[in-house]
């Protein structure tokens, strides 16, 4: 049974029962595709993505034969190679059958995977430093007449904004804002930098931050944001609550697939990567997990004797914020006997995943459990 869990986008565009939705729109297939982005809404952007490339090339049908598609990709690498100053790229796995879709929409479909995934790099790479430079912090704060403060020292500052929303500046950053938030709709400040941002709540006026291509925005949370000018990534992680990040970058497959779902959502522990050369986004969970409930709220039940595993997960869940995805039916009577009251966050998970003879994968921000049953 496939696990859509795991696909990328690359996985969506070829399989036999994504395109036939997105070419026929049965009512079943909608039924099914609506449940299951409710059920994993993290994978909306993922799949409006793979949707846009077929929707775009929509045709006449007819059966393409393996040798076909595998002609055809071959001469697209070619092409590609030759454009690209002779850099090689790897042939795509094939399937073994025939699928019922026109040669022109495998022939686009597979250009725009391989485009999207390596080709884009290049065209990336001419647009950016111009991306870059319209959204610095040196270009969009001078006509702003904000409140600026930098830190010149070597240790982290303390600042409280208007609204008593409270940021913690490192070294060498600094942040501007306006001497009220009162005239405007949101909350707005600019950073070049890190900063950590402990948010005072005010649903009517949502806070943003814009750091360089990118913009956080969250009703009440605590969150961090690393965007210094001369690095090459720009990281957004969360400590509590929730925020959306959104590119500024106009016209890129990235802007228009987070502006319509209102942004990538993060919540706990979960930290986003935002390259600038490639204009993309790409979502984990923090290298060292924290707590996001009391421990006196959980801590005596994480002693477990013989406790059913759908608890002990749920527990887990909870007290981190991190979603773990496992097959319910599958595992339904594995049992766990484990003390994970002062372990940390994947020496819990380790311990887990031994007694049920169990590994997991981390993907797109959660937690993914890999068996075949209990041992």
């Amino acid at each position: 049974m496939k696990d859509y869990r795991l696909f990328d986008i690359s996985d969506f565009v070829i399989d036999d029962d994504f395109i036939r939705w997105v070419l026929q729109g049965t009512k079943a297939d909608n039924d099914f595709w609506n449940h299951w982005l409710e059920v994993n809404p993290d994978k909306y952007m993922v799949v409006a993505e793979a949707r846009k490339i077929l929707e775009s090339i929509r045709t006449e049908e007819r059966i393409i034969s393996t040798d076909e598609r595998e002609n055809e990709i071959n001469k697209l690498l070619l092409t590609i190679n030759e454009k690209d100053g002779g850099r090689k790229f790897t042939q795509l796995p094939l399937l073994s059958r025939s699928v019922s879709i026109s040669r022109k929409t495998w022939w686009y479909a597979a250009a725009a995977i391989l485009i999207g995934v390596v080709g884009i790099t290049g065209y990336a790479l001419q647009k950016g430093e111009k991306a870059t430079e319209q959204f610095s912090y040196g270009t969009v704060t001078p006509s702003k007449h904000l409140i600026e403060s930098v830190n010149t020292s070597e240790k982290m500052i303390r600042l409280e904004l208007p609204d008593e929303s409270i940021v913690e500046l490192a070294p060498n950053s600094r942040i501007g804002y306006p001497n009220d938030f009162d005239s405007s709709n949101t909350r707005d400040v600019y950073l070049s930098g890190e900063a950590f941002f402990k948010v005072t709540k005010n649903p009517a006026r949502p806070f943003r931050v814009f750091a360089n291509e990118i913009v956080t925005k969250v009703l009440g949370t605590s969150f961090m944001v690393r965007s210094f000018e001369k690095d090459t990534v720009i990281q957004v992680t969360v400590r509590t609550g929730k925020v959306s990040v959104y590119s500024q970058v106009k016209g890129t497959a990235t802007s228009r697939t987070t502006s319509q779902l209102g942004g990538i959502i993060l919540t706990p522990n979960q930290e986003l990567v935002y390259k600038k050369s490639e204009q993309r986004f790409q979502k984990s969970l923090l290298a060292e997990p924290i707590e996001i409930t009391p421990k006196t709220a959980y801590q005596e039940n994480m002693l477990y004797e013989e406790a059913p595993l759908e608890r002990v997960f749920s527990q887990l869940s909870r007290s981190y914020g991190i979603n773990i995805v496992y097959d319910v039916e599958l595992l339904k009577n594995c049992t766990v006997t484990a003390d994970l009251r002062n372990e940390p966050f994947y020496r819990k998970l380790d311990l887990i995943c031994k007694a049920i003879g169990a590994d997991y994968e981390i993907n797109d921000g959660q937690i993914v459990i890999v068996t075949k049953g209990c041992d």
